[in-house]
């Protein structure tokens, strides 16, 4: 018989551990997916303070004109977009000249938006033309422009 007597293993013995270059490989990638995310919560956190800024243009002050049955001719309108659109839009003021483009009671709407900002760059501008034949006559008609 043979008998054979092993050595028993130590708590060394057989166990692997990672190198140097491999644990700064892993710090390294973990480094980059965390600057990656971080990256893209930057650009949502932007994108978020953009939506926070209404967007404006000329139209909202249009669709308010529209509604009305009757156009007089007139310049230098002036109004704040806080008045009818709420709170969120002060700091936006508009301007805008009514003509009678012919004399079947078409009127052009010709429209300013501007900022509040120094320098108060105009945002938008448009041309409308309404027909309201329920309008009073206008200066092609004969009638004299208010101003």
């Amino acid at each position: 018989m043979n008998l054979r007597i092993t050595k028993p293993k130590t708590a060394h013995s057989g166990v692997t551990a990672f190198t140097l270059m491999e644990v700064m490989i892993a710090i390294g990638v973990f480094c980059i997916g965390v600057f990656a995310i971080l990256g893209l919560v930057a650009q949502v956190m932007r994108g978020a303070r953009l939506l926070d800024k209404p967007m404006v243009d000329a139209s909202a002050i249009a669709s308010e004109i529209a509604q009305t049955n009757e156009l007089v001719e007139a310049t230098g309108l002036t109004g704040d977009l806080s008045d009818f659109l709420g709170n969120n839009y002060k700091g936006y003021t508009y301007t805008y000249d009514i003509t009678e483009e012919q004399s079947n009671r078409l009127f052009r709407v010709d429209l300013q938006l501007q900022s509040d900002a120094p320098g108060r760059p105009v945002i938008s501008t448009m041309h409308v033309l309404f027909y309201r034949p329920q309008s009073p006559a206008g200066s092609l008609d004969g009638a004299t422009v208010t101003h």
